[in-house]
């Protein structure tokens, strides 16, 4: 074949432009720090970039972003339940000391105030917010788990129990029948209202005791409608048991639920009828007679059903007036939310449901979970009721009560006293000896009843402290798992970004000594191109 000098031309000019296609893909090489500026450069690498870089996307999501995020939420739950153990503690404390009965009124009136003042502060430490989201509303992170401020709204609530909650309380009678009107002698706050027609004789006081069902709320809707559920366990004839739906009170009247103020003794209502059952608004307490505790008491969870849970009491009423500090009922049970409007009525329009899958026995937890790292996930949240519970802050209800009563009993003994130094007519001083018999009696049956009150406070409390510490455990434990996941996903953090760089960048010295190299080869193929092409077909004439 015979080579031309239009030939050879052709092939240096194509092998320049090899050269300086070359050199150019090492210059930008060289100033992006990259293999590849196109996925043309090279198919694999390309993908193996994408798949690189999309790990490494969703790794440092994980580790600067969704961890973070989790690891504070963690931290701010853990101060809430920290806190909450102190104040528990701190009632624990009190109440040790109030179970002395030995007490002087001035130390009981320094525990008083010291109860009063942790049981305003328990629950707002359960309103800690992160970024704006409150932590242990569950799903439900833009409402506070208090009320934070007096407000008028309708709830209907139904609690869902069992006869466990069923507690025996007794009761201090002060009081007596004169000329058709009840008397009580804690109406006697001064010496002057002591008069003829108010003596009361030691046989006058006595201790009542009867069962009640204490609901979650106090100040109750007076001409509210409670309602109590359960079923009934029937043996038939043939052996074969069955339960029976029963509702108190009943459609045929047999059975109702009166209605008495506190300050009526709806106590000794319940313990003279058997058959009683008494709603005191103003306590927020079922009230039951011996017979209405029995049935209660046996009503108990059938072992061989899975599915039903017969040993479930639901009590229903209504509360529709709220104070600051009070907990809301959605976040803890099946209830009917409704606005009040300006004139007192109810706008139907309003109504909310609230936790209607309660009722069919799936009490779930609304548990906020993160995704933390490749297909994981973790909790973050406690909820309201694992930790901050109704209980607590009704035992407080109940000790400030007893405690106040106490107080008062010894304030009325102390003026009878008093009025009895300063007298000096014999039959003046008779009759106020016999008051002050009665009183005495009725403040050592306070005193005592309080005492008993508070010792078993301190295992109620220790029960409740308990609780805020599996609470904390659990919280730390999470806190351990995230510490140790973050760990991790810093190490896949390093280990994705090491092949990444693999895959994509260049070995810069390498690419430097190419460059060198084709620069030299390009300028050698010019030199060479330039000899040859000053030769033509003339030369060889």
């Amino acid at each position: 074949m015979r080579i031309t000098n239009k030939i050879m031309q052709k092939n240096n000019l194509a092998n320049i432009n090899t050269n300086k296609v070359y050199q150019d893909k090492l210059s930008t090489q060289m100033s992006t720090e990259k293999k590849v500026s196109r996925p043309s450069d090279d198919p694999v690498v390309a993908i193996r970039a994408l798949r690189l870089r999309s790990s490494v996307t969703e790794i440092t999501q994980y580790y600067t972003k969704n961890i973070a995020d989790a690891e504070s939420w963690l931290k701010v739950t853990e101060e809430a339940l920290k806190n909450l153990a102190d104040i528990v503690t701190s009632m624990k404390t009190e109440a040790t000391k109030g179970s002395n009965g030995d007490l002087e009124a001035k130390d009981r009136e320094v525990i008083l105030e010291q109860l009063k003042a942790l049981g305003d502060e328990i629950y707002s430490t359960g309103d800690a917010d992160y970024a704006g989201r409150y932590v242990f509303g569950g799903y439900r992170t833009d409402t506070s788990l208090s009320f934070p401020e007096d407000i008028k709204r309708y709830y209907e609530i139904t609690e869902q129990l069992d006869n466990s909650v069923i507690d025996e309380v007794t009761h201090v009678v002060t009081h007596k029948e004169v000329n058709g009107a009840e008397t009580d002698i804690l109406n006697w706050n001064n010496s002057n209202s002591m008069s003829d027609e108010m003596d009361f004789e030691d046989v006058d006081i006595d201790v009542v005791s009867c069962h009640r069902i204490r609901l979650a709320y106090d100040d109750c809707l007076e001409g509210g409608k409670p309602s109590i559920s359960f079923q009934e366990k029937k043996v038939g004839a043939d052996g074969k048991v069955t339960y029976e739906n029963v509702t108190w009170p009943s459609d045929d009247g047999t059975v109702s639920i009166t209605t008495v103020h506190s300050y009526d003794d709806p106590y000794s209502v319940a313990a003279e009828d058997p058959d009683a059952i008494v709603y005191v608004p103003e306590t927020g307490e079922l009230l039951l007679g011996s017979n209405r505790y029995d049935q209660l008491a046996a009503v108990k969870d059938d072992a061989t059903t899975s599915t039903v849970n017969e040993g479930e009491i639901r009590v229903t009423y209504q509360k529709d007036d709220w104070k600051d500090g009070d907990l809301r009922p959605e976040h803890y049970f099946y209830c009917k939310g409704t606005d009040i409007d300006r004139d007192g009525n109810l706008v139907e329009s309003s109504t909310l449901e609230y936790n209607p899958r309660y009722l069919d026995g799936n009490v779930e937890r609304q548990a906020i979970e993160y995704d933390v790292g490749f297909n994981q996930t973790i909790r973050i949240n406690s909820t309201a009721d694992q930790c901050f519970q109704h209980g607590v802050g009704r035992e407080v209800d109940d000790l400030v009560a007893s405690m106040q009563e106490v107080l008062d009993i010894e304030a009325v003994k102390n003026n009878i006293a008093s009025a009895l130094d300063l007298t000096t007519d014999e039959s003046e001083k008779a009759r106020l000896q016999k008051q002050l018999d009665a009183v005495t009696k009725a403040w050592t049956l306070s005193k005592n009843k309080c005492q008993k009150m508070f010792e078993g406070a301190i295992t109620e409390f220790q029960g409740y402290l308990d609780q805020a510490n599996l609470a904390i455990t659990n919280n730390g434990t999470l806190s351990k798992k995230l510490e140790l996941i973050d760990n991790r996903m810093q190490n896949q953090k390093t280990t994705f970004e090491t092949l990444k760089s693999e895959n994509e960048d260049i070995d810069i010295t390498e690419v430097a000594i190419s460059l060198t190299s084709a620069e030299l080869t390009y300028e050698a193929a010019l030199m060479a191109s330039g000899k040859v092409m000053q030769t033509s077909l003339l030369n060889f004439i």
